[in-house]
C-alpha cells in the first residue's frame, strides 16, 4: 500500500464534513480548510515514530493536527492502539484510521488533538516514594527482565527481621524496628509471604529453618543492607 492510497477516501470524508481539501501543501500531507479552521492530516501506512515527528512539527501551523494510517482487510486496528492513543493525546495529535473493506472504505476518529492536562496518579506515584524508601540499598539493574531477580524493599526489610531474629533470638515487631527494622515489619511477619518466619506467643516471633537458608542465600545482600543499617543508627 502506498501513502496516495489514503488520500483519495479521506479528501472525500473531508469534503463531505464542508471543508476545501489541498494536499502537499508546504509539506504537509494533506490541508482542510472550513472558514477560520484549517486541519493538517499526516500520513503514512503504518504508524511510526516519522509520523509522530511529523505531526508534532505540524502543530507550530494549528492546533488541529491529525495522523491517518490504514487497517488492512482482514484487521481490526493498528497495532498497540491503546497506547498509540495515549501517547498521541499526550501530544495534542487526532488519530484517524482509514478502513479498508472489500467493497468500501470507511475513515473512522478514534480521537481529536485536545488540551492535555496530566492528573498525577497520587497512589502510584506515593508507592514509588514508599518503595525507595523502604529500600536500605540498591541492588536492582536498570533494564533487567521480569525474570531476573529483584531485591525490593519488602525483601530487603524481610531481610533485615531475618537477621535481627537470627541474632537475637524471639523478639516482637517493636523490638525490631528500635534495632533497624524497617516500617513494614509487623507486616512481614504476620503476613509471613516468604515463610521465614513463625509466631512463638501474642507478639512474639522466631526465625525458622527456611528464613535461616535465606540468610545464606542473600548473604552479600545482607551485608550491603547491615552497612546502611549501622550508618542510619550512628546518625540517630
Amino acid at each position: 500500500m502506498k501513502e496516495t492510497e489514503l488520500s483519495e477516501p479521506l479528501s472525500m470524508w473531508l469534503g463531505k464534513q464542508g471543508y476545501t481539501v489541498s494536499c502537499e501543501v508546504k509539506n504537509c500531507d494533506i490541508v482542510a480548510r472550513k472558514k477560520d479552521e484549517l486541519v493538517i492530516i499526516e500520513l503514512k501506512t503504518r504508524f511510526s515514530l516519522d509520523l509522530v515527528y511529523q505531526a508534532v512539527n505540524r502543530k507550530n501551523m494549528t492546533e488541529s493536527v491529525y495522523v491517518a494510517v490504514p487497517v488492512l482487510p482482514g484487521k481490526k486496528t493498528i497495532p498497540k492502539l491503546k497506547e498509540v492513543k495515549k501517547l498521541l493525546f499526550r501530544l495534542e495529535v487526532g488519530l484517524i484510521l482509514v478502513r479498508f473493506l472489500k467493497t468500501k472504505t470507511r475513515v473512522e476518529i478514534i480521537s481529536h488533538p485536545g488540551n492535555y492536562n496530566p492528573r498525577r496518579a497520587s497512589k502510584r506515584r506515593n508507592a514509588i516514594i514508599r518503595e525507595i524508601d523502604g529500600r536500605y540499598s540498591e541492588f536492582n539493574k536498570a533494564g533487567s527482565t521480569i525474570k531476573d531477580p529483584r531485591v525490593s524493599a519488602y525483601k530487603q526489610q524481610a531481610l533485615v527481621c531475618a537477621w535481627l531474629l537470627n541474632k537475637n533470638g524471639n523478639m516482637s515487631p517493636k523490638s525490631i524496628k528500635k534495632s533497624g527494622g524497617g516500617v513494614k515489619t509487623q507486616q512481614i511477619l504476620s503476613g509471613n509471604i516468604y515463610g521465614w518466619f513463625d509466631k512463638v506467643s501474642r507478639g512474639i516471633y522466631c526465625l525458622n529453618p527456611a528464613g535461616i537458608e535465606a540468610l545464606n542465600v542473600y548473604e552479600n545482600v545482607l551485608k550491603k543492607i547491615l552497612v546502611r543499617i549501622d550508618h542510619r543508627m550512628n546518625d540517630r
